[in-house]
């Protein structure tokens, strides 16, 4: 057999491959055409106001003809000059290249994208192609804020999606694998897609980002000891073992937003915030938020403070017999704590809590960064409407959303790995968490993006009511240490920092490197980012940020000095279950389990 021969015996492909494509792609063409047929058209909708937003854009841009041809010179400039510098380095001298990527793009990383003339050409245009239309949007004069935004954001979106990195024939590291495996990565790229289609029983793609099946809840991530030892409908209560002969008297009770899952605070031993709390001896508490279903549609905001911190204080109470303690609240969990602490006070029971921490939490909505483009009026009545239909929204709905912020990296490098490559992703666990979301009840889910989102009625005093109280987060006395993170897309950290400001008590607000999961989730020995601190957030964030002190690494320690200056003194470690609430089970518990997959 000669050495052609052999190549194209192990690139052959079994006929059986090609059946199975078939099988399963007419399995998902019958289901979509019956779905449509249900419904009784194909919507051609406009529920986002996208539509409008650049048929509006559009109506601005021809009204101003001489700056769209400024615009359209400007763009011609750059590809002369690419061309000019093309011609150079084709004939073999040097010529500076007229676009190049940001550092941070991973997506030009391969040698070929900088070393082949080729596809250097095709770089360097896309850049030159991106920039002038994102400019040329950008500068537009006339357009609402909202409409503004919508086009800024989709106008993104578009440029990445038409990355020359996401197409085979454009990208250097797919050619070359299509060429080596003989296109088996290209069907084991559509067997892949096939499988996300079907993931997504065919109405959306649910790109698969990591392979969940390397992880087991309890045996190597959320492996910290404890016991549920409180439930009702919405919550369980997790209290962890000690791990110090002595903790402070005053428990810790976390607060996770109810849209990802509480185990992104105890990954592996290594990241576990769980974990190092417990170190600084404190007796450590847990809210686990339901997985909600149609059952829960009714449940309202005030029922997850009721139901959640509120209950949550009763059972440490009498598992700790300790009634005054200290609370963190997560990004949403933080809003939450925010309004629990403004009914605490109107009860005249403000002393129950001793300190609050708020990791990346919103309180002012004025700025929402770029979520703001899914939370004007249309975009909420339309989301409304399909949570009213269903009861509530459905978690790979927000996990869309918040992906959407990141699309380069979680979602196109991901049609590279998976469809073009034809790999399949790597084991990894915080991926493994940020595809295990949640779904929102209805009820809650529209309270909270009418009233903080559109109306930012939380910042006013009596801007909203929760259990018959006007909430005013500016009586709020209790001692407050803000954490936020520079790189922060879902909660800025400037409007964080206005936030804080409103907070009539002591604030330690300290601003952290990194992003909303990876600047929270940053212990001391892994070494990376840092932080600075500052006097008292008051003025803008700006000045604030200039006059205060840069420090290298984790923020996790000066946290973890400042709570203990509230945790009291120190008192024998607590057994969870020896109390008067007895363990219900083990931890992680059952509620944490239930994957949106099992439904």
């Amino acid at each position: 057999m000669t050495a052609r021969s052999q190549n194209s015996a192990s690139a052959a492909i079994d006929p059986e491959v090609f059946a199975d494509i078939a099988r399963r792609s007419s399995r998902l063409l019958e289901a979509a055409i019956k779905r449509h047929a249900h419904n009784g058209h194909f919507s051609m909708g406009d529920e986002m106001g996208i539509a409008k937003a650049f048929f509006d854009l559009a109506a601005k841009m021809l009204a101003d003809p001489f700056k769209l041809a400024e615009v359209q010179l400007k763009l011609w400039q750059d590809y002369l000059a690419l061309w000019q510098g093309s011609m150079l380095r084709l004939m073999g001298q040097p010529a500076a290249p007229i676009a190049v990527p940001h550092s941070s793009d991973r997506r030009f990383k391969d040698p070929d994208w900088e070393q082949h003339f080729i596809f250097d050409y095709i770089k360097q245009s896309y850049l030159i192609a991106a920039k002038h239309l994102h400019r040329a949007v950008a500068q537009v004069e006339g357009l609402d804020e909202t409409t503004a935004k919508k086009v800024d954001f989709y106008t993104r979106q578009y440029i990445d999606a038409l990355a020359p990195t996401n197409f085979a024939l454009t990208n250097p590291e797919v050619l070359r694998e299509t060429a080596a495996s003989g296109g088996k990565n290209l069907l084991a790229g559509f067997k892949n897609l096939l499988a996300d289609l079907e993931r997504g029983k065919g109405a959306q793609v649910q790109v698969k980002m990591t392979d969940s099946s390397a992880f087991k809840l309890g045996e190597n991530i959320a492996t910290t000891p404890g016991k549920v030892v409180y439930q009702n409908d919405l919550i369980q209560l997790i209290q962890y073992q000690p791990r110090t002969e002595q903790v402070h008297a005053r428990p810790l009770l976390i607060i996770p937003p109810w849209i990802n899952k509480y185990y992104i605070l105890d990954l592996r031993e290594s990241n576990s915030f769980v974990r190092f709390a417990l170190d600084q001896g404190h007796t450590v508490f847990v809210v686990s938020w339901v997985n909600p279903d149609e059952k829960f549609a009714g449940k309202s905001f005030e029922d997850y403070m009721f139901e959640g911190p509120l209950a949550a204080m009763d059972a440490i109470e009498q598992a700790t017999g300790e009634r005054k303690i200290d609370v963190i609240g997560y990004c949403l969990g933080g809003t939450l704590l925010a309004c629990t602490l403004a009914y605490l006070h109107a009860k005249k029971q403000a002393a129950r809590v001793a300190a609050a921490t708020f990791f990346v939490s919103l309180i002012d909505f004025e700025e929402p960064g770029e979520l703001g483009v899914f939370t004007d009026e249309q975009t909420v009545a339309s989301l409304e409407q399909r949570m009213n239909q269903r009861g509530y929204l459905e978690g790979s709905e927000m996990g869309n959303t918040f992906n959407m912020l990141r699309a380069n990296d979680l979602i196109w490098s991901f049609v590279v790995n998976n469809y073009l490559l034809g790999k399949d992703p790597m084991p990894f666990d915080l991926l493994h968490w940020n595809s295990d979301s949640t779904r929102m009840p209805a009820c809650m889910h529209a309270f909270y993006l009418r009233n903080m989102y559109i109306r930012n009625a939380l910042r006013d005093p009596g801007g909203i009511v929760l259990g018959g109280v006007p909430i005013d987060v500016s009586k709020v006395k209790t001692p407050a240490y803000f954490i936020s993170t520079a790189e922060d897309h879902i909660a800025p950290w400037k409007s964080t920092f206005a936030g804080a400001k409103l907070l009539g008590g002591p604030v330690r607000f300290v601003l952290g490197g990194s992003g909303h999961i990876a600047g929270i989730i940053n212990p001391p020995a892994s070494n990376k980012y840092c932080y600075w601190t500052g006097g008292k957030p008051a003025g803008d964030a700006d000045p604030w940020l200039e006059n205060a002190q840069q420090h290298a690494g984790s923020w996790w320690r000066d946290w973890a000095a400042w709570i203990g200056k509230h945790a009291g003194p120190k008192v024998p470690a607590r057994i969870p279950g020896a109390g008067k609430l007895k363990a219900i089970e083990d931890a992680p518990g059952s509620y944490v389990s239930l994957r949106l997959d099992a439904h």
